[in-house]
């Protein structure tokens, strides 16, 4: 009597190399971003810093969590959540210019440290 055993298609053998080379760009971006750090202007920042994580993050969907090898359903709607949170990050940080001036007169008010 043999035991037989079907491939379901769930996992999918990644060579150490690719692995390796992976974590190495993993490791790479977030020097990168560790350096870039303070060095730019406040509204280039924050961009380049999205950006970078998001690099890292696609890095980590294709390769560790196989998503490359996936079905196309499963990318897609990864893809639409993604979006999703894109935009609703998009709407949060637009919001967030409009109370500015508020925040900077509150702290001018309230925060000043007392004059001696």
């Amino acid at each position: 009597m043999s035991a037989q055993h079907d491939d379901h298609g769930y996992a999918h053998v990644m060579p150490p190399q690719v692995l390796l080379s992976v974590f190495a760009a993993l490791i790479a971006l977030t020097i990168l971003t560790v350096a870039l750090a303070g060095n730019l202007p406040p509204n280039v920042e924050l961009v380049v810093a999205l950006s970078i994580a998001s690099a890292k993050g696609l890095l980590v969907i294709l390769f560790f969590m196989h998503m490359l090898y996936d079905k196309p359903l499963n990318i897609l709607m990864f893809v639409f959540s993604l979006a999703f949170v894109a935009l609703f990050l998009t709407f949060a940080l637009m919001d967030t210019e409009q109370y500015q001036s508020g925040i900077r007169e509150y702290e001018i008010e309230h925060i000043q440290p007392p004059s001696p």
